[in-house]
């Protein structure tokens, strides 16, 4: 499995001169199998969704979109990227929120159209063009080879998925937005993120800023490290990095924190860098 970082800011994008290296789009994560040449799985939408036609070379995107939750900075992307806004595309959307056995696609494409709908957008989401699926998330979904599982986790604002998608022998946790408050997570969260090959996660906040991580619902480096180590991971990768921290700067949090305290190996996301999820990685760590 490879991961391309399409975006790794949290909360607003960071444009200028300043934040070029690591890149300064919102979050979404394109995922490929073994041998594939276009992706056919997104994790969340992002601003950073703009670049998938760059992917895609110049073919409309033909496969899903797995929303971890509807705040701004993961779903900006949907109505600017034009690989999933055009007459041949193809996409099923995978929208959070409080679901039952119930619940329909229409429910889905509601609740997003309360963020995605005049006047607060030009158009709602029945004005994207292609055949789309708005489909409730969180129970397990298979999207190509794909296996994608889907739980609440601790954040503030709405319901919030972690994402745990396994696809060719190898597995990953996707966690962009997670309260860490205690450094505990629930028996859910647990199992998401047990004995992954890889674990992307929210490095928004450090130590120093607990407070604030806090007061909006998110870990800190900190935390995530131990809880890389807890749950057995092969390797952690940081993203959702903090719209205000520069090039320089991650430079310098990446470079006190290149290992977790158990020795696993710690990079921070950059967009447009691509990540192999290699299964062997984490064999002589358990």
């Amino acid at each position: 499995m490879r991961l391309l970082p399409l975006g790794v800011r949290g909360s607003t994008p960071a444009p200028g001169a300043q934040f070029v290296r690591y890149g300064g789009h919102t979050s979404a994560v394109a995922v490929l199998g073994d041998g594939e040449a276009v992706p056919r799985l997104v994790l969340d939408a992002g601003t950073g969704l703009r670049d998938l036609p760059g992917l895609l070379g110049g073919e409309p995107f033909r496969g899903a979109i797995v929303l971890t939750h509807l705040h701004w900075d993961h779903v900006q992307g949907l109505p600017f990227c034009p690989a999933v806004d055009r007459p041949d595309a193809v996409v099923e959307l995978f929208v959070p929120g409080p679901w039952d056995a119930a619940s329909t696609a229409a429910d889905a494409e509601a609740l997003l159209a309360r963020a995605m709908s005049p006047p607060h957008f030009p158009i709602g989401p029945d004005g994207l063009q292609g055949r789309w699926r708005f489909l409730p998330a969180g129970t397990p979904a298979t999207v190509g080879d794909a296996k994608v599982t889907g739980h609440p986790v601790a954040h503030k604002g709405g319901v919030t998925l972690g994402v745990r998608v396994e696809l060719d022998g190898a597995s990953l946790a996707y966690l962009p937005d997670h309260a860490l408050t205690g450094g505990r997570v629930g028996p859910r969260t647990a199992e998401l993120v047990e004995g992954v090959d890889l674990l992307l996660h929210d490095g928004q906040f450090t130590a120093a800023e607990r407070r604030t991580a806090d007061a909006y619902g998110h870990a800190t480096v900190e935390a995530v490290l131990r809880l890389a180590d807890e749950a057995g991971v092969g390797r952690l990768v940081l993203t959702h990095h903090a719209p205000a921290r520069t090039d320089e700067q991650l430079d310098a949090l990446a470079a006190r924190h290149r290992a977790t305290p158990a020795g696993r190996p710690v990079t921070f996301a950059r967009q447009g860098e691509p990540i192999e999820v290699e299964v062997p990685l984490h064999a002589a760590a358990r």
